[in-house]
């Protein structure tokens, strides 16, 4: 009998279980976070393996040595020094004169440039091999920036000398992004920067700003090499080497009036131009692009969401968000009215995204709802462990009332309610930003920095974060009132010689009326337990302490329960 009982309870279960799967599941605050997002996941339209980028070529495009090594070699390297590196002048006078045949930039030959380019071939080939790669991804870009304005192409090349082709990259002097603008000079050229929006890192915004710029500079120069110099050191300092040689306007002339950084600037670039001109003749092997711009694409966001959040439901590494999306400082996208907000995605990832649009909206709702519950739930824990304590407190309380008879006063408990600021700290991991230790504390990312001294978003792995928080708490303030007169007891008066029974059980209280006149010479009284020399003249009018301790030759007012006191005469 019990077997077929289990039976049939087992299939009762597997046929709820199957009805469960198989419906679309509906989340409550109750369902369990990963189990709703698989469950939502498995629903998604178009849900295939992706062919995002492999993490190993994106730790590749994401990493900082490029543009450190780049920045070094253009702020430290002597153009006029001689390099030993087996290329024959003749040959490179002959490819140079081919560059400049099909460029309107001015490519003679010169020592200096001949230096720099033996330089990188000698030490820089292998990490031109990789950006090789990276050029592979953002070159149509560039290219198709550059038509729309009818500029140079060979432009391009200038991003390599300016960023190493890193969107993240940063100058030490604050410039960033792959076109190395200043804050000031990218907001000249309309690229918005915000506490969480940088748009000096967004590739097609910064290329359209360097592409108005050196528009702007040929104005003024009338001269490629000239507008690239201004672009490295502004057009004033351009134009002070200008007047300091005399008027003359050829770069290698003027060389030696421009800051150093520039002098070496515009070599760098016709260097760069030639290896990448001329990578099979040198032996280069460039590294190949898993992914190019083109085979990504946008979707608007309809509110707010984390990298983390995007990452979970979309399958694609937070690296790879970042990577495609540098314009979001904190791996978070804002939503503020009246303004707009992109994602960008590889192609089939935009698909997934478009097509179960309503189902992460959704997703990202349920999240809310499960941070609001867990808050309540945490505030009505910390109530209860309150309550409990304020329950323990009466509790010792009233003992020590009870138990302290001694005492001339009570103890009572008397409760108010005050704020209580508590400091916690916060370790920052590897990859975490100011808005996910905000979320994961559930405080706001403004008070995080005001508690810190932060004033822009940069953090650093190990840093402690100060976390405050404001709790109203209910307060048990032990406080005295005065505890209820005992009752006068008034002992008949002890004569001299009297025997003992007579003096512990008087038959007759003569004081037991205030309205006595009955007049007696000699009147003494029996000190009771809790006594003292000031309550005890209190029980008799017109006796003081002074009186009383005369009366009785005592020279401190310590008695003892029993003691018998002369009270007149």
């Amino acid at each position: 009998m019990k077997k077929i009982v289990l039976l049939t309870l087992g299939l009762f279960l597997s046929n709820a279980l199957f009805a469960q799967e198989s419906q679309h599941v509906t989340p409550t605050l109750f369902t369990p976070k990963i189990s709703y997002l698989d469950s939502l996941k498995a629903t998604f339209s178009n849900h295939a393996t992706s062919n995002c980028i492999d993490e190993r070529w994106m730790k590749e495009i994401a990493d900082a040595s490029l543009s450190n090594e780049m920045f070094f070699d253009i702020e430290n390297m002597n153009i006029d020094e001689k390099v030993a590196y087996n290329l024959d002048t003749e040959v490179l006078k002959k490819r140079l004169r081919k560059l400049d045949v099909q460029s309107p930039f001015v490519i003679e030959y010169n020592p200096a440039l001949e230096n720099v380019i033996k330089s990188f071939l000698k030490n820089r080939s292998k990490s031109f091999e990789r950006q090789m790669a990276i050029a592979e991804y953002y070159f149509p870009l560039f290219e198709e920036k550059l038509s729309k304005y009818n500029l140079p192409l060979e432009i391009k090349y200038l991003a390599i000398v300016e960023s190493a082709l890193q969107p993240k990259a940063k100058s030490k002097v604050g410039a960033g992004g792959l076109w190395q603008f200043m804050p000031e000079t990218g907001k000249q050229y309309k690229l918005k920067i915000t506490t969480y929006v940088d748009e000096r890192h967004d590739p097609i915004k910064s290329t359209e700003a360097a592409c108005h710029y050196m528009m702007n500079m040929y104005e003024i120069f009338g001269d490629w090499s000239l507008v690239l110099a201004s672009y490295n050191c502004g057009p004033g300092n351009v134009s002070k080497a200008i007047r300091r040689s005399g008027g003359k306007t050829d770069y290698w002339e003027i060389r030696k009036y421009l800051p150093r950084e520039t002098a070496n600037y515009l070599p760098a670039f016709l260097a760069t131009m030639y290896i990448y001109e001329f990578k099979k003749e040198h032996g280069l092997v460039p590294h190949k692009a898993e992914m190019k711009y083109a085979e990504t694409d946008t979707v608007m966001l309809k509110q707010a969401m984390t990298f983390k959040q995007l990452s979970d439901l979309l399958d694609i590494s937070e690296a790879q968000l970042e990577y495609l999306n540098p314009i979001y400082k904190s791996k978070y996208i804002p939503s503020i009215e009246e303004e707009t907000f992109y994602l960008r995605l590889p192609k089939n990832k935009i698909g997934i995204f478009v097509s179960n649009e309503e189902k992460i909206y959704g997703y990202l709702a349920y999240l809310e709802q499960e941070k609001i519950r867990n808050i309540q739930l945490a505030l009505q824990a910390k109530k209860r462990d309150s309550i409990a304590k304020q329950d323990s407190l009466a509790v010792v309380a009233n003992l020590t009332v009870k138990n302290n008879d001694t005492n001339e006063y009570e103890e009572v408990i008397k409760k108010r309610t005050k704020e209580v600021v508590s400091k916690n700290f916060h370790k920052v991991k590897k990859g975490e930003t100011l808005s996910e230790i905000a979320d994961k504390n559930n405080v706001s990312i403004v008070n995080l920095r005001k508690w810190n001294n932060i004033k822009g978003s940069n953090i650093n792995a190990g840093q402690s974060l100060v976390i405050q928080t404001i709790k109203k708490v209910t307060v048990n303030e032990v406080v005295k009132k005065p505890k209820p007169k005992p009752k006068t007891e008034i002992v008949e008066p002890v004569v001299e010689n009297a025997v003992a029974e007579n003096t512990e059980k008087p038959t007759e209280n003569k004081y037991s009326s205030a309205k006595s006149k009955i007049e007696i010479k000699e009147d003494y009284y029996i000190v009771q337990k809790g006594d003292s020399i000031f309550s005890i003249t209190k029980k008799f009018p017109n006796l003081t302490t002074d009186d009383l301790k005369k009366k009785n030759d005592l020279k401190t007012d310590n008695i003892q329960p029993g003691m018998k006191l002369k009270i007149q005469g």
